[in-house]
């Protein structure tokens, strides 16, 4: 396949249609993602048991962490390989696709076997109680089969878009998504497998979804590449990718942490606040998701400009995707507070539960129309392979700044303060990556050999 194309769009097209041509798919698939984590919730909710929604918000936390490890290899191996075409290393970025499709298989085999191994004492961490052990357990059990698959999915929905191919990532994703939430309803309801029904539902989109990003490569449609052949971690290959995808990552993998100790906090308060907090993150993760995928969609953009030392087409990138998310952000945030009574009613029946989920919601509104900002720039901060600075804002935003919060505010403001903590770190870390950001662009503008000593000025103003 040849791919100027797509290479052309990515450095002469307009910005606006640069930017939105890469990010709408990639925050169609968000969105999908999105769907998929609402439907097990929903349909659960469903079967009119809120025990039962408890147990899926203690478990999807812990199943997160698959996809947080997906996301080492994807945004690695994303940043990497648009910044090797930038430069013209097609073979360098051959190898580094198939290093991060053999890796996702050997790492999700030993997490997969890693979970079975040690489920009881995951139960006992996260805090399950005598109701909601054994759904729980059911639920796990049945997703940590489906590990490599899941590392794949995430992996390589973001790898296809650092070769121009922000469609054929979205498919993927789409495809299995969306036949998750059809076999949700049918295996939760029609079979009654209950929790057992959404977990399978979940391991097969799963599959089917790096089904389609496997077959896309074996087809010869890319001009990267996951034969075994071309594996390697010669040439800084793994350095590389693990450099930018695990600081990447840790954003992910913290907020998956970060959710287990609130839900761990929450269970002090009854089954209910577990149930009423989880459905209230997964409104905010409304906002959140569609501006992850805006993020995830320019950074490939921005990569490229950072490997052909582009930088005034950069500063333009940016400035507009920094505007365009600000405004999305807001956007979303005031139509999840509009709609949260009705979105929170779809999940929850119990009088106390939905009485917990409103209150929750509207604190952690709050600061959500701050999320484009903040993943606009950390994706740009990865696209410029800025580890360290990328490392610094993931563990701030989640670990940090959050974890201590939930401790510190739940003794000054007892349960509200658990709710309090996420829009306490959102405030500081998104001034943090601001700050980060404005420092990385100027040092490496004023890099020799670059054309960046003409923007230094403008690069203040994005």
């Amino acid at each position: 396949m040849n791919n100027t194309n797509t290479m052309e769009v990515f450095e002469k097209a307009p910005v606006p249609k640069a930017v939105l041509k890469n990010t709408l798919p990639a925050m169609a698939a968000m969105l999908m993602v999105l769907i998929y984590n609402l439907a097990d919730t929903f349909f659960i909710g469903q079967t009119h048991n809120d025990i039962l929604v408890a147990a899926v918000s203690l478990a999807t936390p812990v199943f997160l962490i698959f996809m947080a490890v997906g996301t080492v290899f994807g945004i690695g191996g994303t940043s990497v390989i648009s910044r090797a075409f930038g430069q013209g290393r097609q073979e360098y970025a051959k190898k580094v696709c198939a290093f991060c499709l053999w890796s996702c298989m050997a790492t999700g085999f030993v997490m997969s076997a890693g979970f079975l191994l040690f489920m009881e004492q995951i139960l006992t961490l996260i805090g399950a109680s005598a109701d909601t052990w054994e759904p729980a357990k059911t639920y796990l059990t049945i997703v940590a089969l489906g590990g490599p698959f899941v590392l794949i999915s995430n992996c390589f929905s973001n790898i296809l878009r650092a070769e121009g191919q922000p469609n054929k990532a979205m498919a993927g994703q789409v495809l299995g998504n969306l036949l998750n939430v059809v076999l949700d309803p049918l295996m939760i309801l029609t079979f009654r497998w209950g929790i057992a029904g959404a977990a399978i539902a979940t391991v097969i989109g799963n599959g089917v979804g790096a089904g389609y990003y496997i077959l896309y490569y074996l087809r010869g449609q890319s001009n990267l590449s996951i034969h075994i052949r071309d594996f390697s971690v010669k040439d800084q290959i793994c350095a590389n990718v693990l450099a930018i995808g695990i600081p990447a990552s840790l954003g992910s993998l913290l907020m998956s942490v970060s959710q287990i100790v609130v839900n761990a906090r929450m269970a002090g308060y009854g089954d209910m606040a577990v149930a009423g907090m989880g459905v209230a993150m997964k409104v905010t993760m409304i906002t959140g998701m569609v501006c992850i995928g805006f993020g995830q969609g320019v950074q490939p953009l921005l990569g490229y400009c950072v490997g052909a030392k582009l930088w005034e087409r950069f500063r333009k990138i940016m400035r507009f995707s920094v505007l365009f998310a600000l405004a999305l952000s807001a956007v979303m945030t005031g139509l999840c507070y509009l709609l949260r009574d009705a979105v929170i009613r779809v999940f929850l029946t119990d009088t106390a539960s939905f009485g917990y989920a409103i209150t929750f919601t509207n604190i952690l509104l709050t600061t959500s129309f701050l999320f484009g900002i903040f993943y606009v720039m950390t994706n740009a901060l990865q696209a410029m392979g800025a580890a360290v600075q990328a490392l610094i804002i993931n563990l701030s935003r989640q670990g940090i700044v959050y974890i201590p919060a939930l401790f510190i505010l739940q003794a000054a403001l007892d349960i509200n303060g658990l709710a309090w903590a996420q829009p306490l770190a959102d405030l500081l870390s998104t001034a943090l990556v601001a700050v980060l950001y404005l420092w990385t662009s100027r040092k490496r503008m004023a890099e020799p050999g670059t054309s960046g000593e003409k923007n230094l000025i403008s690069v203040g103003s994005f």
